[in-house]
This record gives C-alpha cells, structure tokens and sequence, in this order.
C-alpha cells in the first residue's frame, strides 16, 4: 500500500466510503479492509484480456449479457452505506444482471462470471482469498489464467461449491454460463 496513504489517513482497516475519497491515479483492491495496490499489467497479460473480450463481446451481441474489462469496482458484498471493506478489480467479468450495475460506478453484487489473468505481481495467498470470496459471493463460473503455464483453471459454481478444471494449451473451453460460447485457447497464447 501507498506510504502517502498511510500517513494522510493513519487508518489500518478501510471500506468502501475511504476508497471513494482517495483522489489518485493509481489502482488498489480493498480485502477485508486492507488496500493493495495494484500494479501495471504486462503487455501479455493485456493481449491476452484484449483477446478474451473479443471472443466474449462478439459471442454476447445482442444478447442480454455483457462483458465488462478492468477497471471496474466489484463490491461481492455491498452495504448501503459503503462500509463494506472488500472491492475486487477482476480483470473481466461477465454480468447478466445489469441492476448490479449502481449508476456505470461499481458492480454491487457477484458477477455471473469473473476472470483473473495471473500476472507476476499476484500471491498464490491473494489468488486463495479471491477464490474464497467469489466462492463465497456465488460467482457462478470464474477462470484463472496463467500465461506461464498456458493453463486456464475452471470454476463453476454447483451446489455451493466450485468444480474445477484446468485445460492446458490448445483446444477450446466451453463456458457453462454462456451455453454455446466455446474459448479458443490457442489464441490466448499467440
């Protein structure tokens, strides 16, 4: 976390309201209280959320779902008066409910479906906690993808718990939310 944070506010637990007041250009992620900034993704980890929100964007025309690329807010569990202290900055995700959507702010609520690519910043701990929290929030599918290993790992949400599946490489995955969407992984590692 920022020291100019530190120092200007002393605080060591935040919410949702503290997040809102910081007038700066940089990104953080709040989890259970506790702010982290994000740094800059790599040019692969870009090529490769440019090239999921393609085949997820054309897949999605017209229809009443809809693909949204960081950043953008995620409040798995919002309060109303924003002392919530967990806002999550996925890398896609999909929504299908737009009143999750609090005026084109913030997401408050689950997404149908979230992606993280893995990047070198990211802690096998932090990557846990995520998967803990949108298990917890009901994510009903969530996808991590790792360039290093050109794995993708599913996660889809059945009888409150994820079943997974790691695809390696090539070939296609299909996306249990969106009957008829199949990903082509060959592409993501071009």
């Amino acid at each position: 976390m920022s020291d100019l944070l530190l120092h200007e506010t002393e605080k060591t637990h935040y919410t949702y309201a503290d997040y809102l007041s910081w007038e700066t250009d940089k990104r953080y992620e709040l989890m259970d209280g506790v702010a982290y900034m994000m740094a800059s993704p790599t040019v692969t980890h870009q090529d490769i959320s440019m090239e999921l929100s393609v085949q997820f964007g054309n897949f999605l025309l017209g229809k009443p779902c809809e693909v949204f690329a960081a950043p953008l807010d995620v409040r798995l569990f919002p309060r109303e008066d924003r002392t919530d202290d967990t806002v999550l900055q996925p890398d896609l995700l999909v929504m299908c409910d737009k009143t999750k959507l609090s005026g084109g702010w913030s997401c408050d609520g689950a997404p149908d479906m979230v992606i993280e690519i893995v990047s070198p910043s990211n802690t096998v701990r932090e990557m846990l906690r995520k998967f803990n929290y949108y298990l917890d929030a009901g994510v009903r599918e969530y996808w991590v993808v790792d360039h290093d290993t050109q794995t993708v790992q599913v996660h889809v949400l059945e009888n409150g718990h994820f079943i997974s599946t790691i695809y390696k490489k090539d070939g296609t995955i299909p996306v249990s939310i969106l009957p008829g969407l199949e990903v082509d992984l060959t592409s993501l590692w071009d």
